[in-house]
C-alpha cells in the first residue's frame, strides 16, 4: 500500500493533479470560516456550546463541514448542487426531452449539466432565505437566534452572500474534477466530513466514562468501516457474450464482458431522501402559526417530539423519550430501503439494457434476447438490491442502536463514514487506473 502514494508523486502530471486539488481544499476551508454578514459571533459561540442539530439541517451542517452552525459564506456547501443533479435525474426519466438530450452524447450532457447550474442557483436562494429566516428567529438552533438585526437588507445581503458561496464552490468542484483528482463534489463533501474527525473523537474520548465505552465506539466505528468496504466492493457481474460476425475476410465479434451491478448501486442518495421526507413535517409546522389549543397544537407537539427523536438520534441522553426515538429510526431505516429500490430503478432500466445489448449483437447465455432478457436483469436487480438496502438501512440506524443499547453517545453518524469511506475507495480506484495507464508494473502485485 506504500508503493501506492509512492508512485502517485513520482508522475509529475499526477503530482500536479494531487497538489492542485490539495489547493482547493484549503480555500473550501477558509471559505467555511469566514461568517456572513450580520451573524453575531457570541450567539454563534452558544450555539455550539448547546447541542448538535438532526434533520435535514443537520445534513448540511455535516455536508459544509460545520460551516452552517455559524452561518458561514458556504455554509449551504454542495448540497443545493446535490439536490439539483437528483431533480434533473428524476426529470430525465419522466421528461422525453431530457432523455433525448442525454442520449445525444456529450453535447446533451453540457446542456444537461448547465440546467443543473441554473437550478442550483435557484435552490441556493430558496433555502438561503429559509435557513437564515429560521436562524433569525431561532426555530432552528434551540432558541438562540444567531441573528438579532434581522431586517429586509440584511436578509437580502445574508441570501446574495450565502448564493454566491454555493456557486463558488460548485466552480471548484467542478475544478477538481477537470483538473484534479477525483469528482470534485465528492471530494468537498469527503473534506468537510473529515474535517469534523478529530473534534468528534476528541469528544468521544472526554465524555466517555468508564473508558470502555470509547472502546465500543471504537469497535463499532472499525466495523461499520469494515462492513462498508465489503459491501462497496460487492457487485454481481452478468455475462454477456457477443455472437460473431464475418465480414469479408474478417470475422468481428465474439468477445465476452460482464455488466456490473453494484449490491449498493444507489451511493447515500436514499439516505439523503429518508433524511428529507421525514424533516418535511418540521418545516410545516414551523411555518404554521401556533395555536392555544385544538387538533393542530396536538399535531404540532407531536411533530416537535417526532424532530427531536430526530435530532437526539445517536446522542444518549435529551428529553426526548426511547420509544420516540425507536418509532424514528424504525420509519428512518423503512423509508431507506424504500428510496433505495426506487432510485435503482430510476438508474438502471432493465428494458433499455436488454435493448442495447441486443442491438450491440450481445446475449446473456442461456437467456434469450429481449424481453426474457429485460426479465432476467430485472430479477437480479431485484434480489442484489434488498441487501443492499437493508445495508444502507443498518448503516443509517447503527449508531442510534449502540446509543440506546449501551446508554453512550456515539459520536459518528453512518453517512458520515459511508461517505469517507465510499469517496476514498473510488478516489483510490481512478489513481489506480491512471498509474496502470502508466505501465507501472508490480504496482497491485
Amino acid at each position: 500500500m506504500l508503493s501506492v502514494y509512492r508512485n502517485m508523486f513520482r508522475i509529475p502530471d499526477l503530482r500536479r493533479k494531487i497538489f492542485f486539488t490539495l489547493f482547493i481544499f484549503l480555500i473550501y476551508r477558509i471559505g467555511t470560516a469566514i461568517p456572513s454578514p450580520g451573524v453575531d459571533l457570541d450567539q454563534v459561540e452558544l450555539l455550539t456550546e448547546a447541542s448538535e442539530q438532526g434533520g435535514v439541517i443537520g445534513l448540511i451542517n455535516l455536508f459544509s463541514g460545520g460551516a452552517l452552525q455559524q452561518l458561514s459564506v458556504f455554509s449551504l456547501g454542495v448540497l443545493p448542487y446535490i439536490t439539483a443533479s437528483i431533480i434533473m435525474q428524476l426529470l430525465t426519466v419522466v421528461i422525453p426531452r431530457l432523455q433525448k438530450l442525454q442520449e445525444e452524447g456529450e453535447s446533451g450532457r453540457q446542456v444537461i449539466t448547465q440546467w443543473t447550474r441554473y437550478s442550483t442557483v435557484v435552490l441556493a436562494v430558496l433555502q438561503s432565505t429559509g435557513i437564515s429566516w429560521l436562524m433569525a428567529n431561532g426555530r432552528i438552533t434551540n432558541g438562540i437566534p444567531i441573528i438579532l438585526d434581522y431586517t429586509a437588507g440584511t436578509a437580502i445581503l445574508i441570501v446574495t452572500t450565502l448564493t454566491a458561496g454555493t456557486a463558488f464552490v460548485m466552480w471548484l468542484g467542478e475544478l477538481i474534477t477537470q483538473r484534479g483528482v477525483g469528482n470534485g463534489m465528492s471530494l468537498l463533501i469527503f473534506i468537510s466530513i473529515v474535517s469534523a474527525l478529530p473534534a468528534q473523537f476528541t469528544n468521544a474520548w472526554s465524555t466517555s466514562d468508564p473508558r470502555a465505552e470509547f472502546a465500543i465506539l471504537m469497535a463499532v466505528f472499525l466495523f461499520m468501516v469494515i462492513a462498508i468496504i465489503y459491501v462497496e466492493q460487492g457487485q454481481r457481474r452478468i455475462p454477456i457474450q457477443f455472437a460473431k460476425r464475418v465480414r469479408g475476410r474478417r470475422v468481428m465479434g465474439g468477445q465476452a464482458t460482464y455488466i456490473p451491478l453494484k449490491v449498493n448501486n444507489a451511493g447515500v442518495i436514499p439516505i439523503i431522501f429518508a433524511t428529507a421526507v421525514l424533516y418535511f413535517p418540521t418545516l410545516l409546522v414551523t411555518v404554521v402559526p401556533a395555536g392555544e389549543s385544538g387538533f393542530w397544537d396536538n399535531v404540532r407537539v407531536w411533530v416537535d417530539n417526532f424532530a427531536g427523536a430526530g435530532q437526539n438520534v445517536g446522542h444518549n441522553g435529551g428529553s426526548v423519550s426511547v420509544s420516540m426515538q425507536l418509532l424514528y429510526i424504525a420509519v428512518l431505516f423503512l423509508l431507506i430501503v424504500f428510496f433505495t429500490y426506487f432510485y435503482t430503478a430510476i438508474q438502471f432500466d432493465p428494458v433499455k439494457q436488454a435493448e442495447t445489448i441486443q442491438r450491440q449483437g450481445g446475449f446473456v447465455p442461456g437467456i434469450r434476447p429481449g424481453a426474457p432478457t429485460a426479465r432476467h436483469l430485472e430479477y437480479i436487480l431485484s434480489r442484489i438490491t434488498l441487501p443492499g438496502s437493508l445495508f444502507l438501512g443498518t448503516v443509517a440506524i447503527l449508531p442510534a442502536i449502540v446509543s440506546l443499547v449501551f446508554d453512550v453517545t456515539f459520536a459518528f453518524g453512518g453517512i458520515s463514514i459511508l461517505i469517507v469511506v465510499g469517496v476514498a475507495l473510488e478516489t483510490m480506484k481512478q489513481i489506480e487506473s491512471q498509474l496502470m495507464m502508466r505501465n507501472y508494473e508490480g504496482f497491485l502485485a
